[in-house]
């Protein structure tokens, strides 16, 4: 995939609320205007990267892109577990990624307790790869110590600074 790493930002919004009570795994979501303005070389599946919650720490993350076929979605999303314990949700909160790395495309499960074992199992292979010194340095990159709104010398899709969409590298 070419378009990795690949940089972009946007607020949290509500998603279908089963991150957190169903699979003990919380995820936040993006915006339909992140989610639509993906490079067509990303396709769905499961990535691996860094993530910042507003000007917070930079904590490794996996991300779901696709339809969650275990649930059936008929809209496509982007739900990324950042793996950090939060001590509250952060719904309106500016979050930043980068993805740097494709673990598996998307699949179905014959029960929720496989899917969770699946995406604890990315978890821990997000763990691993994000070690690496490629993976690692992108860690410190300056997007994330870029405030939000000094980004519109950047590509947006939206009027709104706080759903900017960009691949700065």
């Amino acid at each position: 995939m070419k378009s990795l790493p690949f940089f972009c930002r946007g607020e949290v919004i509500r998603g279908f609320g089963r991150g957190s009570k169903e699979l003990g795994i919380p995820t936040a979501n993006f915006p339909d205007s992140v989610v639509d303005n993906l490079p067509t070389d990303i396709s769905t599946g499961i990535y691996y990267g860094w993530a910042c919650v507003g000007n917070g720490d930079v904590h490794k993350m996996v991300m779901s892109i696709g339809w969650n076929p275990y649930y059936k979605n008929t809209k496509k999303s982007m739900e990324t577990h950042v793996i950090h314990m939060f001590k509250e949700d952060f719904y309106g909160e500016i979050l930043s990624v980068v993805m740097v790395g494709y673990i598996r495309p998307e699949r179905s499960y014959d029960s929720l307790e496989a899917l969770i074992a699946a995406i604890n199992n990315d978890i821990e292979e997000a763990k691993v790869k994000l070690e690496l010194p490629e993976h690692l340095k992108l860690r410190d990159d300056n997007f994330f110590t870029s405030s939000p709104s000094s980004s519109s010398a950047l590509p947006s899709t939206t009027a709104s600074t706080s759903q900017t969409i960009m691949n700065g590298h």
